[in-house]
């Protein structure tokens, strides 16, 4: 069977097609992402109308690509699939409203994804564009990190989510961001502060530094709490005051490079303890066989090697994923496996041959237990 999925929960506007068997495998037939990142970094962040203006001019030429590339025709779809939420609600009506013309003109099934569990479900895609939904043992905790989301979420079943954790502020992402923003970089600041913390990372390696630039320390909020929430708001916060002061002293421009460097990695080092001590945390708890990471977020290498090596030594019997690095952002992929996911595990299959009729994009869509 094939189906077409959409994406336009923010900045990206994405289809794919993937082909799937009854016996839970998959493979994808065509990826198509259309970025508008260089678009809002202007503006230092997503503007949602100008979002939804992008995804207006680029959601036909990009699924008319994706069918080119698949050699396929919308006719040929057996099942539709689109991000109803969460999201930026003026561009999630964009793909939920292209896909449900779609779907009733050809009179085929439409599958209402939550854009969480899409990222969740990009973790069941191998490096050969191929994967299976019977590949991990459950239960699964998944710890999802992007712009916007910062959850710990246990997966008993396919499409039975508990959410166990998540964020009381700012989202891990979004604390990148605004970070990277206070030090004068531009949007998106996530990849800037990750490659800064490199750099002083391999500072450090060649003893090529003064000892002062080591000193720097931030708070790990709530990584001692008798619960399995995040708080990254007064991280973020005593990083601004950290630089504020900084920028009272007289230093060279030079210096002020450093600091920087070494700022962003005491920084990143303080969100890296408390999602692995969050994870830890929540293993000793709810003792699940797989552990999944994924969002955005997932992309940033030390996080990635950070929570691997842990698992590893502490808990060697787990396994441990993330997606490849080209699906850890918002793609259509993702939503596409969870569509497969719904068709073949969800008991309400009778109301996807009506949901271009009630199917209502919701930007502060819940997942939820849907068994």
């Amino acid at each position: 069977m094939l189906i077409f999925s959409i994406e336009t929960s923010c900045d990206e506007t994405a289809s794919a097609i993937l082909k799937f068997k009854s016996d839970s495998s998959f493979e994808v037939l065509a990826n198509q992402i259309s970025s508008q990142i260089k678009l809002h970094a202007k503006w230092g962040g997503i503007v949602p109308n100008l979002a939804a203006r992008e995804h207006s001019k680029n959601i036909l030429p990009v699924i008319k690509t994706t069918f080119k590339e698949a050699n396929l025709k919308p006719k040929d779809i057996d099942i539709f699939g689109v991000t109803a939420g969460p999201g930026l609600i003026p561009a999630l009506l964009i793909g939920a409203n292209v896909t449900k013309t779609i779907a009733y003109f050809h009179q085929k099934p439409l599958i209402k994804i939550n854009h969480i569990e899409g990222h969740i479900y990009s973790n069941f895609i191998n490096k050969n564009n191929k994967g299976n939904l019977n590949q991990y043992n459950f239960p699964i905790l998944n710890l999802v990190i992007s712009g916007g989301h910062t959850q710990l979420i246990l997966m008993k079943n396919h499409l039975k989510y508990k959410i166990i954790g998540e964020t009381q502020d700012d989202a891990v992402g979004e604390a990148f961001d605004k970070v990277a923003k206070m030090l004068g970089f531009e949007y998106p600041g996530g990849p800037i502060i990750s490659k800064l913390a490199n750099e002083a990372e391999n500072l450090i390696k060649k003893s090529q530094i003064n000892s002062k630039f080591l000193k720097i320390k931030f708070p790990r909020p709530m990584i001692n709490s008798d619960n399995l929430n995040f708080s990254f708001s007064g991280l973020k916060t005593s990083v601004l005051y950290f630089y504020q002061k900084l920028l009272e002293k007289k230093i060279t421009e030079s210096e002020l490079i450093l600091w920087k460097k070494f700022i962003a990695k005491a920084f990143q080092d303080a969100v890296i303890d408390v999602l692995k001590n969050k994870t830890l945390k929540t293993i000793k708890i709810h003792q699940p066989k797989t552990v999944l990471l994924s969002g955005g977020v997932s992309a940033n290498n030390k996080i990635l090697e950070i929570l691997e090596k842990e698992l590893k030594t502490k808990h060697p019997e787990i396994i441990f994923n993330s997606p490849r690095k080209s699906l850890c952002g918002d793609n259509a992929v993702m939503i596409g496996i969870a569509g497969i996911a719904h068709y073949l595990y969800s008991k309400n299959n009778p109301t996807f041959q009506i949901n271009w009729k009630n199917l209502e994009a919701d930007s502060g869509l819940k997942l939820k237990d849907l068994n």
